[in-house]
């Protein structure tokens, strides 16, 4: 910068000079065509040169809207006090803004906040706080099966609601314009995700049926699909009204008690879950064999396909034992491994208290925005993820005094996460790594870091 040749501009000067290029020489390049006659020999490479510039220029474009929108998520993440975990890059915020809520008892307006996401609405309570102004989830509710409708009470104006799976919400806008606009946003969202769910639909079922040793592929896929989130049960199937009626009504019965066990279903003691296998609808009880080393939800099945799965690793009918447990975790820290990671170790962690605890630590090549933890006593649990964009990496302030060696952190908000590494080379490597990451640069996080 103080150089004379530089102009006494500054460093982000000269750093905005690529970024300004790269739609200059596009219109240059357009304006140049413009003016070069057809049998020009030069015209045949000027006009792949502006295709290249053209697909830089988007591609660069690309890049600038996926960064805001990861940094407006951030900002809502921080804004709900980390409550909900909506930093995911299949995310996207639509539209947000306060709204009044009323009252089933007695009519009155109560101010709530309303997030609406791609794939759900986040219905908030405002809480005041002296470092501004911040939201607690008090419902979420998922864009499928979500039903938006305009209402008419006496003598309350601009009124709509909101009907999901679980709770409707009788809400009110300021004006007629803000009511029409939430309406109408809401809608829009519902279509398109129903659209994007046919189209799953479309792509699983026949994909399914091409799966010759798979012999009722075509019913195993449209049930798996049903029991995905986001998929809406009656997208899928063509023809006429009735048709769908039917399929409908037929689905709706088969849902209401366990394939198994054949009791029915309740929202408190009795709840549905899906065979991840077959799809049929099971309840808990019937659905705790977990073939895979990851022991959630996710990977419920039923007994018979659980009988069928080659290679159980325990045995059928009989609840997974201690040494089970174990083996599950180990398989846990094989997916996480180093061959499967960006960068990965053993690591002692800090998060509140005086306890210090060994973690297997890894950013995984499929996730490089994303840090897991695994403890050694988690029994098969899922790892912690951790998305790292917007987080700070620093060493201890002089006032932080540990007895462990080695010691540095990532800061969020009000989030301070610390940990200790064997020796200084490994510190600095993950201090390294996950600084680029929390920049969002995945292309090069790795490059020159060897797992130890």
């Amino acid at each position: 910068q103080k150089q004379e040749v530089c102009g006494n501009l500054t460093l982000q000067h000269h750093m905005l000079e690529p970024v300004q290029r790269i739609p200059r020489y596009e219109l240059l390049l357009k304006d140049y065509l413009k003016k070069l006659p057809e049998e020009s020999p030069d015209r045949k490479d000027a006009e792949k040169s502006l295709e290249l510039i053209s697909t830089a220029a988007n591609h660069s474009n690309a890049a600038i809207r996926k960064m805001e929108k990861m940094h407006k998520l951030l900002e809502v993440y921080e804004r709900l006090g980390g409550e909900e975990d909506i930093v995911n890059p299949a995310n996207e915020l639509i539209k947000e803004g306060h709204i009044q809520k009323l009252s089933a008892k007695n009519g009155t307006a109560q101010d709530r906040y309303l997030f609406l996401f791609n794939s759900m609405v986040l219905y908030c309570v405002p809480k005041l706080r002296l470092i501004g102004q911040k939201f607690s989830v008090r419902e979420k509710m998922d864009i499928a099966g979500l039903q938006v409708q305009e209402i008419a009470k006496q003598n309350v104006a601009h009124t709509f609601s909101i009907t999901g799976k679980k709770r409707s919400l009788e809400l009110q806008a300021r004006t007629e314009e803000e009511k029409r606009e939430w309406i109408q946003v809401i809608q829009a969202t519902i279509e398109k995700h129903k659209q994007n769910s046919e189209t799953f639909r479309a792509f699983n079922s026949s994909f399914s049926q091409e799966e010759e040793h798979l012999p009722d592929s075509s019913i195993g896929s449209t049930s798996s699909v049903e029991s995905m989130p986001g998929a809406d049960g009656a997208a899928a199937f063509g023809g006429s009204d009735s048709c769908r009626k039917s399929s409908k009504s037929k689905r709706d019965k088969e849902k209401q008690a366990c394939k198994s066990c054949s009791e029915s279903f309740n929202s408190i003691t009795k709840r549905r879950h899906h065979c991840k296998q077959c799809g049929a609808v099971i309840c808990a009880k019937c659905s705790e064999f977990k073939p895979l080393a990851d022991t959630s939800r996710h990977n419920r099945v039923c007994k018979e396909c659980f009988l069928q799965l080659p290679a159980s690793p325990c045995s059928p009918g009989l609840e997974p034992g201690p040494e089970h447990k174990k083996r599950l975790a180990a398989e846990k820290q094989s997916i996480l491994a180093a061959e499967n990671s960006l960068f990965s170790s053993y690591l002692q962690f800090l998060e509140k208290g005086k306890t210090w605890y060994k973690m297997w630590v890894t950013i995984p090549k499929t996730e490089p925005l994303v840090l897991y933890l695994q403890g050694s006593s988690q029994d098969g649990r899922s790892p912690r993820p951790i998305p790292l964009p917007g987080y700070e990496v620093t060493l201890p302030g002089s006032g932080e005094k540990f007895e462990v060696k080695h010691v540095f952190k990532l800061c969020q908000s009000h989030q301070t996460l610390y940990f200790s590494a064997e020796d200084e080379e490994l510190q600095m490597k993950w201090m390294e790594i996950l600084t680029k990451a929390a920049r969002g640069d995945t292309e090069d996080a790795a490059e020159g870091l060897g797992n130890p």
